[in-house]
């Protein structure tokens, strides 16, 4: 009796110890910008509370996490991957077998074009279109020259100012009579909308999401009315070299989870739940204008999401799952 007693412990013991080590190790790159490390904290609060691995986050960024992953198979899990700055290099990993894409980190993709606030909009609804910006230029006086109208573009030395000067010549804008105006840098672009917002005042110009800026106003994108045309937009639109620009507005711009071959062959019910975990862009810029507004960490946003947002996460896991990852909040 004493001897099947022991012998059913011992069974007990080992079948506990197989759950516990069913997940195991994971390693997860936190990229240096608020979407991608929210991402990252999300993914281990989950992954540890609802699955029960030890998840470690590391600290990553696109072109060094992209090669160690390749290289070394880690980190096992980038959260947040624009892929297209490394195409050809994470397309080769996948071929290989040593990478691996899961979802679509941002299901609408990075977000770019010319906008307007919804204030205008909804005074003149021809102002969605471009050519009802041309017809209604004088509503878009320039800060410093009253004899023109203002476009804001990129910031100097960004890759986005080419693309925004050239589809600039390619819709005929200077000829409806705009004007660029270089923000000066990134904050210099915000702030030019939170001011133009606070007065609800006119502003026309380039942007793109998920961003704060996004989250806290409410902007609509211009239509050019001619589609996407890909192959315009890669070899000609965004180089510098593109001496006969056509319009064609803007492809929205991959940002994938990528995960190591040997993670996704070792844990594929991990893989499912990064499989379905994606946000919109309407989300993530909620989210990011939160993390402004209270100068929150991705830790911080993690669990505001968790709390605020159980309607999209509670789709992405089993049931069971979600529970665990409820109670621990």
């Amino acid at each position: 009796m004493k001897l099947k007693l022991a012998t059913l412990l011992i069974a007990g013991l080992a079948t506990t110890q197989a759950f516990a080590d069913e997940c195991g190790d994971v390693t997860i790159a936190e990229m240096n910008w608020n979407s991608a490390s929210l991402m990252a904290n999300l993914d281990q609060f989950i992954l540890n509370e609802g699955y029960g691995c030890t998840a470690e986050i590391v600290p990553g960024d696109t072109m060094p996490t992209g090669a160690s992953m390749i290289e070394k198979a880690q980190p096992d899990i980038a959260p947040e991957m624009w892929t297209n700055a490394l195409k050809d290099s994470l397309d080769r990993g996948v071929a290989e077998k040593r990478l691996r894409y899961a979802g679509q980190a941002l299901v609408d993709g990075g977000e770019e074009g010319f906008w307007v606030p919804s204030y205008m909009v909804e005074k003149y609804p021809e102002l969605a279109t471009i050519e009802g910006l041309k017809k209604h230029v004088k509503l878009f006086p320039h800060p410093e020259d009253s004899d023109t109208s203002a476009f804001y573009t990129c910031p100097a030395g960004w890759n986005c100012q080419i693309s925004a000067g050239n589809l600039f010549k390619a819709l005929n804008l200077s000829d409806a009579g705009f004007t660029i105006v270089d923000p000066g840098s990134s904050a210099g672009l915000s702030g030019s909308i939170a001011k133009a917002y606070t007065r609800e005042q006119a502003w026309f110009g380039y942007f793109w999401a998920p961003t704060a800026i996004l989250g806290k106003y409410e902007m609509v994108k211009v239509d050019f009315g001619t589609g996407i045309d890909v192959d315009e937009f890669l070899n000609c639109i965004s180089l510098e070299e593109c001496d006969e620009p056509k319009a064609t507005m803007y492809p929205p711009s991959p940002v994938s989870t990528v995960v190591t071959e040997k993670f996704a062959n070792r844990e594929p019910e991990l893989l499912g739940y990064l499989n379905k975990r994606g946000f919109t862009n309407t989300e993530m810029n909620q989210l990011l204008a939160w993390m402004e507004d209270n100068q929150a960490s991705g830790e911080d946003a993690m669990f505001y999401f968790l709390e605020n947002y159980p309607e999209t996460w509670k789709q992405w896991l089993p049931k069971e799952v979600a529970d665990k990852v409820a109670s621990a909040l």
